[in-house]
C-alpha cells in the first residue's frame, strides 16, 4: 500500500490516474500481466498510444515493466506495481494529527516458538529448509520477505516514540496475513491471535491460504502459499476493530505501556479452534508491497 498527500511530489501519480483509458490499462493488468501490443488490441488503440500511456503509469509509479522471454521472443510485460493507494487530504489545524511510522520486516522478530510446517525465504531463495524451526534462528531470517507455521507464534519488538508531552491517541498496525495450508488451499481456517503488550487484541478467522492465482507481487519461483488479506487493526478509546468492524472491547487504557517499545505478537495458539497455521507476507510477496506497518498517532498534551 502506498500513502500519499497532496505533497506535489505526487503529481506523476494523480496525473496518471487522470485519464480512462490509463484506467483501463490498470484493470486489465490487473487480471493478466499484459504487453503493449496486447493492450493495444484489448483497448483498440494503436501500440504508440498505448505506449504514451503506460509510460506515464510507469511513471507515476503505478505500473513496472520488465523484459520476458516468451513464445520466442523477447516481450516488454506491464505489471501493477501497487495494490492500493491511499491520498490523506489536508485538515485543518485543530483536525492534525501527529503520528510515527515503523516498518518493520517480517524476518525482524525478537521471539518466537514455532511448529512444522514452518519456513521462512528472502526473495530468492529459502532460508535453510522447510519445516525445521531451528531456522528461525539464522542470521540471515533479518532478510526474510515471507515466514508460515502450523502453530505457535512470532513476536516483534517495535520502538515506541511517544514522548511524555504527547496523549497517544491510537495505534494502526496493517499487515497481509493468511493461513499456512499444505499447499494451497482456499477453505483452510485459522484463528489468529493478536496481542499487544501482552494484551489479547482479539481473534481473527484467516478463510483460508490463498485459493487461486497467483500473489500479483510473489517472485516466479515461488510455488506454494501465494497471496494473503491486507488486516488493519486499529486500538482507540472506544476499542479494538479490523477492517473498520469491532474486533474487541480493548481500548488503549487497556495496554500497559512500556517505555522504550511495543511488543506485537501473532499467534495460532495450540487450544485454538482452528488451528490453520499463519502466513506472513512481507514486502515482495503477496498482494500487497509493505512489511508490517505500526502506526501510532498522538497529539500534545494540552493541545
Amino acid at each position: 500500500m502506498l500513502r500519499t498527500n497532496t505533497d506535489r511530489k505526487w503529481l506523476p501519480l494523480y496525473e496518471a490516474l487522470a485519464s480512462d483509458v490509463r484506467l483501463h490499462i490498470l484493470e486489465l493488468i490487473s487480471v493478466n500481466p499484459m504487453n503493449v501490443k496486447e493492450l493495444a488490441s484489448a483497448l483498440g488503440l494503436s501500440s504508440a498510444i498505448v505506449t504514451m500511456h503506460t509510460k506515464k503509469l510507469e511513471k507515476g509509479g503505478l505500473i513496472r515493466t520488465e523484459l520476458v522471454r516468451r513464445g520466442g521472443g523477447t516481450h516488454k510485460i506491464c505489471s501493477l506495481a501497487l495494490s492500493r493507494v491511499e491520498l490523506t487530504l489536508p485538515q485543518g489545524e485543530s483536525q492534525a494529527r501527529d503520528f510515527q511510522e515503523v516498518s518493520v520486516p517480517v524476518g525482524h522478530y525478537s521471539r518466537f516458538d514455532v511448529h512444522p510446517t514452518c519456513g521462512l525465504a528472502t526473495l530468492e531463495k529459502i532460508i535453510g529448509q522447510y519445516d525445521d524451526p531451528r531456522y528461525f534462528h539464522e542470521p540471515e531470517r533479518m532478510y526474510a520477505k515471507i515466514l508460515w507455521f502450523s502453530r505457535g507464534f512470532v513476536e516483534y519488538r517495535i520502538p515506541n516514540y511517544v514522548l511524555p508531552s504527547q496523549a497517544l491517541e491510537e495505534i494502526e498496525i496493517s499487515l497481509e496475513i493468511g493461513s499456512e495450508a499444505p499447499g494451497v488451499r482456499a477453505d483452510w481456517p485459522s484463528d489468529i491471535h493478536f496481542y499487544l503488550n501482552d494484551t489479547l487484541l482479539g481473534v481473527w478467522t484467516s478463510p483460508g491460504d490463498s485459493g487461486e492465482g497467483r500473489g500479483k507481487l510473489t517472485p516466479s519461483w515461488w510455488t506454494v502459499n501465494q497471496y494473503g488479506w491486507l488486516k488493519v487493526i486499529r486500538i482507540t478509546a472506544a476499542g479494538t476493530f479490523i477492517d473498520g468492524q469491532r474486533l474487541s472491547d480493548v481500548t488503549l487504557q487497556d495496554i500497559v505501556m512500556a517505555r522504550n517499545e511495543w511488543q506485537l505478537k501473532l499467534a495460532v495458539p495450540e487450544d485454538a479452534v482452528h488451528i490453520g497455521g499463519l502466513t506472513i507476507y512481507g514486502e515482495g510477496f503477496g498482494n500487497y508491497n509493505q512489511d508490517i506497518v505500526f502506526r501510532t498517532y498522538r497529539s500534545t498534551s494540552g493541545g
